[in-house]
């Protein structure tokens, strides 16, 4: 029985660290000190790669290492990777879908709204 309470206790331990250690990882790793910014994503072609990008930073955001919007700007995206682009705008709060024209009214338009509206 004391064997088990040992084992229990030391994995409690472990994990306890491992958490204690994560955090302080993630801490490390914050971009600007965790103030809020505009993150741009190129978008081309059919947009393989444009929904692991947003994935990746839809996690860090979640995860509370970053804040701020996300701007995929169409530099040259096929009708396929269009639709593809405005799906994950359309699905998720903080992604904005962009041409590469319109690009800076967009970052006008972030840039003028008040902290809280974002």
């Amino acid at each position: 029985m004391r064997a088990l309470l040992e084992i229990l206790l030391s994995l409690l331990a472990v994990t306890g660290l491992l958490t204690l250690g994560w955090l302080c990882f993630g801490r490390l790793l914050r971009p600007m000190g965790g103030k809020e910014m505009v993150t741009l994503i190129p978008a081309r072609g059919e947009g393989e790669e444009l929904e692991q990008a947003l994935s990746g930073l839809l996690w860090l955001r979640g995860a509370g290492f970053v804040q701020g919007q996300v701007i995929l700007a169409d530099v040259d995206l096929t009708a396929q990777g269009q639709a593809l682009a405005r799906i994950l705008a359309e699905r998720e709060p903080g992604v904005y879908l962009c041409s590469r024209e319109a690009l800076p009214q967009c970052l006008e338009a972030l840039l003028e709204r008040e902290p809280e509206d974002r």
